[in-house]
């Protein structure tokens, strides 16, 4: 059985950074794609960002892209996401998500096999 924890979350000022980590284990699998998304206060739940095994292949929402980036550690089975000039609107639990793949990426919440149980970041104004 696949678990992600996801670690990193917090309190910030608007314009802060914060890093969030996603640590996998139990994986059979060799290649996977791995996500992540974030549920605000009242909100349905959002793709954030996205990377592929390899790691060459990135997607962002467009709320985060220029802000926000992906990237993986196969050495230490982690995908982080570095969260910069981070606003109020940013504010969410923020997951993680995998699944097999030999390749591409994968936007969308039902595209994913495993969560994490989610990270609480909040940005204060």
């Amino acid at each position: 059985q696949v678990q992600l924890v996801e670690s990193g979350g917090g309190l910030v000022q608007a314009g802060g950074s914060l890093r969030l980590s996603c640590a996998a284990s139990g994986r059979t699998f060799s290649r996977h794609a791995t996500g992540w998304f974030r549920r605000a206060p009242g909100k349905e739940r959002e793709f954030v960002a996205a990377i592929s095994w390899s790691g060459a292949v990135t997607d962002y929402a467009d709320s985060v892209k220029g802000r926000f980036t992906i990237a993986r550690d196969h050495a230490k089975n982690t995908v982080y996401l570095q969260m910069n000039s981070l606003k109020p609107e940013d504010t969410a639990v923020y997951y993680c998500a995998d699944r097999e793949s030999n390749g591409g990426i994968f936007t969308t919440e039902g595209s994913y096999d495993y969560w994490g149980q989610g990270t609480q970041v909040t940005v204060s104004s």
